[in-house]
């Protein structure tokens, strides 16, 4: 009868969800499939813009060919933002997010995050003639920044009364610094000094840093195994040369040295 009454009980939570016979591997159900989904960014040159054909270039989207490549699958693009890659991983949308990501304690909450694959930094820019030096000056001059970014998050944080500019998007972020709608910008050190070239009448003074912020890759919550291959990924294309030459096509530079996560 206890047997029974055991059998009937784990046949009712197994329809009901609650016990799960196998546990979930994304990174086996992407090579079973045949097929990766990875959310880019398109808003956020050079990491990830369109050309003139309307076709996703930059550093991140030749990082997510990069991956198909590797891991041998098809490689399925998806446009993401900033306030929109964490609900894009949790909701399934994705499997991989590789948008110039910032780990911070409160995502790593929510997301698995690899090893950084490129140094950056986060800071506020405006003109030469405006004065401010951190977060607590903020409150005359209005800031834009892309709002569920690094950059907002920790300018809100810092300064509750701070004169933010929320924008749906970076590319809005910036557009609204360009325009004058905003006396301040705030993003990350190579978007600065990608945007200060292609717009020289404008000026990008370095205000102040917020913080250091390298670039990770992001999968949803529990998936080890892919994590650790990403790390992996990270890890073997550091050392054959093939992410600095990356660095050399789109940020001009050689790769810093980072620490694995």
């Amino acid at each position: 009868m206890l047997k029974k009454w055991i059998r009937n009980l784990a046949a009712a939570l197994l329809s009901l969800g609650l016990v799960n016979t196998a546990m979930a591997d994304r990174l086996q159900d992407i090579l079973t499939a045949g097929v990766v989904r990875i959310g880019v960014p398109l808003d956020v040159p050079p990491f990830g813009s369109q050309n003139a054909n309307r076709e996703a270039e930059g550093f991140d989207v030749d990082m997510a060919n990069m991956v198909a490549k590797a891991l041998g699958v098809k490689l399925e693009l998806t446009q993401i933002t900033g306030a929109n890659r964490l609900p894009f991983l949790l909701t399934d949308k994705v499997d991989i997010v590789i948008s110039v990501m910032g780990l911070t304690p409160e995502r790593a909450k929510q997301i698995m995050f690899s090893s950084p694959y490129a140094n950056t930094s986060l800071a506020v820019y405006g003109p030469k003639n405006i004065v401010v030096k951190s977060a607590m000056d903020l409150g005359k001059y209005k800031v834009a920044a892309a709002k569920g970014t690094t950059q907002e998050m920790a300018l809100s944080a810092a300064n509750p009364k701070a004169n933010m500019m929320r924008t749906e998007d970076d590319a809005t972020a910036a557009s609204a610094y360009l325009s004058g709608q905003a006396q301040l910008f705030s993003t990350n050190s190579i978007v600065a000094i990608d945007l200060a070239k292609k717009n020289p009448t404008k000026e990008f003074d370095l205000k102040f840093n917020i913080r250091n912020s390298p670039a990770h890759m992001g999968v949803k919550m529990g998936e080890h195994s892919l994590v650790r291959w990403l790390d992996s990924f990270v890890f073997f294309n550091t050392q054959n040369t093939e992410l600095d030459k990356l660095h050399l096509k789109w940020l001009n530079r050689k790769m810093d040295p980072m620490p694995a996560l």
